[in-house]
């Protein structure tokens, strides 16, 4: 005999939302009981963009003051971003510093992020006994260093470093929209969005372009015909920006 199973109710199943757990202060409090503080966590934001730098951000978060409602950056409105960026910025030990298109054009874009993000660990106050790091590769520092996959939605830390880092460039982004009129960055943040891609194909690159991906390679050829002499003066002027902030 065969029982047909009951029909489920689509307004119920529409209704069903996984709930996501926020990170969490797990393992800096690990750590903390074994004597291990300074605790870090580092995140970037911008290795997608066709345009504008990584920006990189190290954050030590104070463990009596962990502003309430940090998550991963992706999770939150620009408007929280904004309100928790403010509130880390206040309670925390952070730094953060960039990686410029030169430097992601010379050296490829995971080594400038590993690049900036260890700068932003060695900018901090105060050298950090641990690290937390959101992806698959540790960092080269003179502390340990884990590397957590999905780290931003898991270490708090880590959150909180991907939301300053997120806010900072944005607003970088907003910046260079000014001295680059008609591309849109205050919008896309660099990212190729059609928009950007339309801007791109009619205006051609900026210097805050990152040459050699590939819809930009392809805008420069069409603006910019290749030769010996354009490239050479372009590679030797295009100079890498290094900047770090602490607080």
């Amino acid at each position: 005999m065969i029982r047909k199973q009951p029909e489920k109710d689509p307004a119920k199943l529409q209704k069903s939302v996984i709930a996501v757990a926020p990170p969490s202060f797990r393992r800096e409090r690990a750590l903390i009981k074994r004597g291990i503080w300074p605790v870090a966590g580092c995140d970037e934001a911008g290795r997608g963009p066709l345009a504008g730098p990584v920006v990189a951000a190290a954050v030590v978060l104070d463990p009596k003051r962990i502003p309430k409602g940090i998550d991963d950056s992706k999770r939150l409105t620009a408007e929280r971003r904004a309100e928790l960026f403010e509130e880390i910025c206040a309670t925390a030990s952070f730094a953060v510093a960039f990686a410029s298109p030169a430097r992601i054009d010379r050296d490829n874009i995971l080594r400038a992020s590993l690049w900036a993000l260890a700068r932003a660990v060695h900018a901090l106050p105060e050298m950090p006994k641990h690290v937390f790091v959101d992806g698959r590769d540790k960092l080269d520092t003179p502390c340990d260093c884990d590397a957590v996959i999905g780290g931003d939605g898991l270490v708090v830390s880590i959150a909180a470093a991907s939301i300053v880092a997120k806010v900072t460039r944005d607003r970088l982004m907003c910046a260079l929209a000014q001295d680059c009129p008609g591309y849109g960055f205050e919008q896309h943040k660099g990212y190729s969005v059609p928009e950007h891609l339309e801007a791109l194909d009619r205006l051609g690159p900026t210097v805050h372009h990152r040459r050699f991906f590939a819809p930009v390679a392809a805008a420069r050829e069409k603006h910019q015909p290749t030769t010996v002499e354009a490239d050479t003066l372009v590679t030797a002027t295009n100079t890498d920006i290094e900047i770090s902030i602490s607080l």
